[in-house]
């Protein structure tokens, strides 16, 4: 190890972070300046990556989960050869620039994951390691392997202190993930103050109880930082590892060393005197050619045991053509497969909730998609989403497709997301409706990202019934409709099920909530085929008028029955529009909207059994709760809260 060089990069890191930050007098400088030793030897070092291809399948992962302190992860992508630019270190948070205020996937070469809400990266570094389990027990071979890869998170006291962290703490123990490293930045000190105002735990008593490798170290020495990780690189006992690292925050500006105003961007206003007392020559954004040197040399290191991979993938895509296949469609997103054609249709007489017609289609998918896999939060037996002779993932078994997230729903989401930025696998997992709330960031984040995970929501409506109000979900829809990006679907009935199921996974671009009903409901009286490409359209005529068109009656999933069963009564000028996926059919042709939703009618009711508000862009009366449930039998409840045939034919007479 080249101390004297690591310890010229780490300052200049430190430079680069202040002068950022002072640039545009915003940001956070502790983690950057307090964790510098620590992305010395992590990049200078310890990790495998090949700045030019920033994607390798076999590349170690890290993720900054303290997205606050970006400034951190910019500098240390910059000086090791990604293709982020000093001009972009010196756009830093500024419009337009590939260096934004907190990390966001895609949008900078070798960040990993969109951090920044406090232990989201640490969830997602789990995923990641869940990902990286599966993948190595299922592609690599006795001749060879091409994935062995270590997933490292860096993580501060605001992340260890969220919920969904140790949510996803606890699952990774279980999980048996000891290809992860949690890097602690343990500076004694959070935004408002020393750390000792919130907390008093003793970290590492606490990880070791839980099931994980712990050790304590000087965050600012080489040696021990290098030594703690090449540890927990292989130990190889079944256990994840934290290495829980004494660092002082804002290292290199006296003025706030070691204090809570270090976290923000108060020290850069010493920043002249700050690069001097580094060694820093006058001016900013320096880098020496010292330190450009070392990193072309490592680089060029790296890339001879990228080329060495690149010869062992080549030799095992010969050798095992079928997985080679399989692997890149999960890297492409690609099903190989058109679900719309290929899920057997339902019989005639099915008759079933669309939960238990969603545990028939995701078993008819799983067959045809093999890199699907699937979670619940402790409700298989409900939700219904079990894969059938998929086999349960567990430390001794990684390969199974069905996951036991347990009681953890937040951890669920943000381990979804992780497995979903690896891109290896098609992430799914399910909860109640009612908890979707819980892992409500989570959700957001993947819309953000544009992450192509799957949700199944179960217990859709009042219909759960005695359950209560507690349970029954009425704001939730139009909760989950709000997020951008989030695509929302409840099917009426099993083929519009199978439809949904072909929407989420033929979707690339980002989430999708499907929202499934606790009760039977009735088949629409289409075509299997009919009802699936509307579903994917997000909206289509469920009953066409056989007269002049005079009203039209929308609906989603429970409630489309009734809309059905009023337009009966009342007369031949009446269509029923099936509606799913609001978010799906507004962005469908004005030719198809205006095909099923005639601007010239403006005669329209609408009914969900859930908040009525954002229904009143399609509609002028609306049937929906705008109020909670009541602890009863669930048909009682939908009675009495207006949700039947007569209440429609009611509202239609009245317009």
């Amino acid at each position: 190890m080249n101390k004297e060089i690591l310890s010229k990069a780490a300052a200049e890191a430190r430079g680069l972070a202040i002068d950022a930050v002072h640039a545009c007098s915003s940001g956070h400088l502790g983690l950057p300046l307090g964790c510098a030793e620590i992305g010395a030897t992590l990049f200078g070092e310890l990790l495998s990556y090949n700045p030019e291809d920033p994607k390798w399948l076999n590349r170690d992962r890290f993720i900054l989960s303290a997205g606050h302190g970006s400034m951190f992860i910019y500098s240390w992508l910059h000086l090791s050869g990604h293709a982020v630019s000093l001009e972009e270190l010196k756009n830093f948070r500024k419009f337009h620039s590939i260096t934004p205020g907190h990390p966001e996937y895609a949008e900078t070469p070798g960040v990993e994951a969109t951090t920044g809400p406090l232990g989201q990266g640490v969830g997602n570094a789990v995923g990641y390691a869940l990902s990286g389990k599966k993948a190595a027990a299922k592609f690599n071979t006795a001749d060879h392997t091409i994935f062995s890869q270590q997933i490292v998170a860096l993580a501060g006291d605001g992340c260890l202190q969220e919920g969904v962290a140790r949510e996803a703490i606890s699952f990774a123990a279980h999980a048996g993930l000891d290809n992860l490293t949690l890097i602690y930045d343990s500076n004694d000190v959070t935004l408002d103050a020393m750390a000792d105002k919130s907390q008093s735990e003793d970290v590492e008593a606490y990880f070791k109880a839980i099931g994980w490798n712990a050790v304590t170290v000087d965050g600012h020495c080489f040696d021990a930082v290098a030594k703690a990780y090449n540890d927990a690189k292989a130990a190889k006992n079944g256990k994840p590892s934290i290495i829980i690292a004494k660092t002082e925050i804002g290292r290199g500006i006296p003025q706030v060393a070691g204090t809570q105003k270090a976290h923000g961007e108060g020290g850069a206003g010493f920043a002249e005197e700050a690069r001097a007392g580094l060694g820093l020559p006058a001016g900013s954004f320096h880098v020496s050619s010292e330190v450009r040197e070392f990193f072309a040399g490592r680089t060029a290191e790296l890339k001879k045991e990228y080329t060495a991979w690149e010869g062992t993938y080549a030799a095992w895509s010969g050798a095992n053509p079928e997985l080679a296949k399989e692997l890149e469609n999960g890297i492409n997103n690609e099903l190989g497969v058109d679900l719309i054609d290929s899920i057997p249709e339902f019989a005639a007489d099915y008759a079933d909730a669309t939960r238990g017609a969603g545990g028939v289609v995701i078993n008819e998918v799983a067959k045809q998609v093999p890199h699907l896999i699937t979670g619940s939060a402790d409700l298989f037996g409900s939700t219904k989403n079990y894969i059938k002779d998929g086999g349960d993932y567990s430390a001794a078994d990684p390969t199974g497709r069905n996951v036991w997230y347990g009681i953890r729903e937040h951890g669920m989401g943000s381990i979804l997301n992780g497995i979903a930025y690896d891109g290896l696998f098609r992430a799914s997992g399910a909860t109640f409706l009612v908890f979707a709330d819980y892992l409500r960031p989570s959700i957001r984040l993947a819309g953000l990202a544009n992450l192509p995970v799957t949700y199944v929501f179960t217990h859709d409506s009042v219909g759960v019934g005695e359950d209560g109000p507690t349970h029954q979900p009425v704001e939730t829809v139009s909760g989950l409709r709000v997020i951008p990006n989030l695509d929302v679907i409840r099917p009426a009935d099993e083929e519009e099920t199978a439809g949904a199921w072909a929407a989420t996974l033929d979707r690339t671009c980002g989430p999708t909530a499907l929202i499934l009903s606790r009760q039977k409901l009735p088949s629409i009286e289409l075509s299997a085929k009919e009802r699936r490409e509307g579903t994917v359209k997000g909206g289509y005529i469920a009953k066409k008028e056989t007269a002049t068109l005079e009203t039209i009656i929308m609906a989603t999933g429970s409630e489309v029955q009734h809309a059905i069963a009023a337009a009966a009564e009342l007369g031949a000028g009446v269509r029923v529009v099936s509606m799913p996926c609001l978010e799906r059919f507004d962005r469908q042709s004005c030719e198809y909207k205006e095909s099923v939703l005639p601007a010239a009618c403006t005669k329209r009711v609408a009914i969900e059994a859930g908040v009525s508000g954002l229904w009143y862009k399609y509609a002028s009366t609306v049937l929906g709760i705008d109020r909670f449930g009541i602890s009863a039998p669930g048909d009682l409840v939908m009675k009495e809260l207006g949700m039947t045939a007569d209440h429609v034919i009611a509202a239609v007479k009245g317009l």
